[in-house]
């Protein structure tokens, strides 16, 4: 076996591409691993700009793939920050409602969660949220007592670093740019015109991922249509108002779980993020453009029938991407006490989201077979929390 002859390549350093990695080296710990991915630092994307939450399984239909991931994959989580001493905390998240309609989507939430087979989802009246929460002003709320927080671009990390020892390496700033077949090999070419070669190649691309399966002769119907998410932080001397995870109830129809406070692992607290769309894959300001991305939005026939569905919704999001106060009446319909000088300008992340011909965003994750390897086609979250039990997804159709 040459230098470019690998028994996997893995496209894709974020966390899905890093947990695949680490179970091929479990799996065939004398293999030849590569990982390539076209930054200059892996979890550049959707890995290393989320809000480091580690999900129940709350959400999700039960007996999708997301389901049955995400509680895999959570326990498998835990496991791997444990044995690696990666700080993560399980400190639970309340899914509050503001209003008399959001009281019924309660019911609806906790009977989905135990149906994902989750414990000790409590009812909380008035009073019994000030108890946990004591700046959250709603009618009522849900406890989830298993949500959790991590830095998953830590995790990222040591998933790669231990997938590379021994027969293992990696390259950055290398895009794959074609794809072809040479007998029982797969062969990628890189920028650049180098080229490497395995008969087993997984593509976990990311916010590319639609573009990379359709060279790889897949024709799915579906295109990755980017949502930019903006966040505010609260500022140090405001951080008190927040103990741990305050989510609103979603939007049924949409796979975005709203604007909500969290804890970060280093006691900081993200608010957010809205969900607008993106005139860039990975432009991350307010005002990035891309017009090959741009191009590829508006020429798909979902992505206006999206637009024309939601209208009313989109517009409500772009307002809060525009205007700090708009935010902030959003954020004061569960903590009332908030002021503009509490929050500053956070980050931005971008969400990488699968949309069919019809403008319907898919709910569930979904892997598919080209001509030359593997593809993970729409993982936007729990995909972190998931990423072990995806990688066994993954190997399981190796």
């Amino acid at each position: 076996m040459n230098e470019s002859t690998f028994d996997f390549i893995i496209v894709g350093g974020g966390i899905i591409g890093a947990s695949t990695a680490f179970k091929l080296r479990k799996k065939n710990p004398k293999s030849k691993i590569l990982i390539i991915d076209k930054e200059s630092q892996f979890a550049s994307h959707q890995t290393g700009r989320n809000s480091g939450v580690i999900h129940s399984g709350l959400y999700y239909k039960p007996g999708s793939i997301k389901a049955k991931t995400c509680i895999l994959g959570y326990h498998q989580l835990v496991e791997f920050c444990n044995k690696q001493n990666i700080e993560f905390d399980i400190c639970g998240k309340i899914v509050v409602a503001k209003n008399d309609s959001d009281l019924t989507q309660l019911n609806s939430i906790a009977l989905r969660g135990a149906e994902n087979g989750l414990s000790n989802i409590r009812f909380l009246q008035k009073n019994e949220v000030k108890k946990i929460e004591p700046f959250v002003d709603v009618k009522a709320a849900l406890h989830i007592p298993q949500t959790g927080i991590v830095n998953y671009s830590e995790v990222c990390e040591r998933l790669i670093s231990l997938a590379i020892e021994k027969r293992g390496s990696f390259r950055l700033n290398s895009e794959v740019i074609d794809l072809n077949r040479m007998g029982s090999m797969g062969a990628i070419r890189l920028k650049g015109n180098k080229h490497f070669y395995s008969e087993k190649i997984i593509f976990c691309a990311g916010l590319q991922s639609d573009r990379i399966a359709k060279i790889d002769g897949i024709n799915e119907k579906i295109r990755i249509v980017p949502f930019r998410g903006d966040y505010y932080k609260l500022k140090n001397e405001s951080r008190f108002k927040v103990r741990n995870l305050i989510y609103p109830v979603p939007d049924p129809k949409f796979p975005f779980l709203g604007v909500h406070f969290t804890r970060m692992v280093d006691s900081s607290v993200e608010c957010g993020p809205n969900a607008v769309f993106s005139f860039s894959r990975e432009g991350y300001s307010k005002t990035s453009f891309n017009y090959k991305d741009f191009y590829n939005s508006l020429t798909f026939k979902g992505t206006w029938k999206l637009f024309q569905e939601n209208f009313s919704y989109g517009l409500k999001e772009y307002e809060l991407a525009f205007s700090k106060k708009k935010y902030l009446i959003e954020l004061q319909k569960i903590i009332p006490s908030l002021e503009l000088s509490d929050l500053i300008p956070g980050r931005s992340g971008i969400r990488a989201q699968a949309l069919d011909a019809e403008g319907k965003l898919l709910d569930d994750f979904l892997i598919r077979k080209g001509e030359i390897g593997i593809h993970v086609m729409n993982a936007p979250s729990p995909a972190a929390t998931a990423s072990l039990a995806i990688a066994d997804e993954i190997l399981s159709k190796l």
